[in-house]
């Protein structure tokens, strides 16, 4: 097999892998390192009162984030032997971070050396005011010159410190929530990791 089409395969073996694990994560313990990282924790702080997360990686939505901490929160209730709690306190972080990645075949060089020999891009093109031009990398032609693609990253953990009752919840309290009612209504839309 050649360089070319050893490099060519390697390619596609990473591209594959990469998709595969390209999903929002699921509805699990929280996982910190592997193909998806995030999920849920809690920490008992009193005997009816946690302090619950969720923490959402790259591609999971602020309110997938916010319901999955709802969720964890009304089924911890239930797990605990309550009946419903109340938010003492509630807050959602976000992080970005910005990467500025330069275009691989602007970058001097590119197609002299491993993995792609000799080969590089070249183009033609056409432009209503000068004609048939061509583009290449190796004579530093403006056409794709200094090209950069700019994608900026967020995540999001939303947290929650919550106060477990027995009984009744009572009317007209907007923080207080019925958990076995939460659990019935969002069951849904909570995707649970894939069975290995």
């Amino acid at each position: 097999m050649s360089i070319k089409k050893a490099a060519l395969a390697a390619a596609l073996v990473v591209t594959a892998g990469l998709a595969a694990c390209a999903t929002p994560t699921p509805y699990q313990p929280r996982v910190t390192s592997g193909a998806v990282t995030g999920g849920f924790s809690e920490q008992k702080l009193e005997g009816d009162r946690y302090r619950v997360s969720f923490a959402g990686n790259n591609l999971t939505s602020r309110e997938t984030v916010e319901r999955y901490l709802l969720y964890r929160s009304a089924e911890l209730t239930v797990q605990q032997g309550y009946d419903w709690f109340e938010t003492a306190d509630h807050r959602t972080d976000r992080t970005s971070r910005t990467y500025v990645e330069a275009d691989q075949f602007s970058r001097p060089g590119f197609g002299f050396g491993y993995p792609y020999g000799y080969w590089r891009p070249a183009w033609r093109y056409y432009g209503p005011a000068y004609g048939w031009r061509t583009w290449d990398p190796f004579w530093g032609d403006p056409f794709f010159a200094d090209r950069a693609q700019i994608r900026t990253v967020e995540k999001f953990e939303a947290g929650a410190e919550i106060v477990m009752h027995k009984g009744q919840k009572p009317q007209g309290d907007p923080r207080a929530y019925d958990a076995r009612e939460i659990m019935a209504n969002l069951a849904s839309t909570i995707v649970r990791p894939e069975a290995k």
